[in-house]
């Protein structure tokens, strides 16, 4: 009885599906500013990204060093209304670098950094700031 109701609950779970949030959505409970959402996952439906932790960036944050468990781990990102995300592909704010302003982005490996380079799973510090 047990496992059946494991197996409906995969089932239900793996068929859920995750949106990213517009960028005037990105506000919790209490209304304090977010400049942006990282999430873990993607999808190749666009529907469905947005998925896995997310990792909520406030105005004024200055990452040189993602937290641990997010290196390599960004594959999409929401940026807040008035706010830009400038993102660098190594630790210490060195290597290739990005600036994304406010809107969604699903899938971070359509953005391209050069011939062969994109930026899933490439983000290593981050810099944000909201007008």
């Amino acid at each position: 009885m047990a496992a059946a109701a494991l197996v409906v609950l995969a089932a239900a779970l793996a068929g859920a599906k995750v949106q990213c949030p517009t960028p005037s959505n990105l506000r919790p409970a209490n209304s304090t500013r977010i400049c942006a959402q990282l999430y873990t996952d993607n999808s190749p439906y666009y529907d469905q990204c947005c998925g896995g932790s997310a990792l909520v960036v406030y105005p004024g944050s200055d990452v040189p060093y993602m937290p641990h468990g997010w290196v390599t781990a960004v594959s999409s990102l929401v940026v807040g209304t008035r706010c830009e995300l400038t993102v660098w592909s190594r630790a210490g704010k060195k290597g290739k670098s990005r600036s994304f302003g406010a809107g969604t982005m699903p899938r971070l490996q359509e953005v391209w950094w050069g011939l062969f380079g994109n930026w899933n799973n490439a983000i290593r510090g981050f810099y944000c700031q909201c007008r």
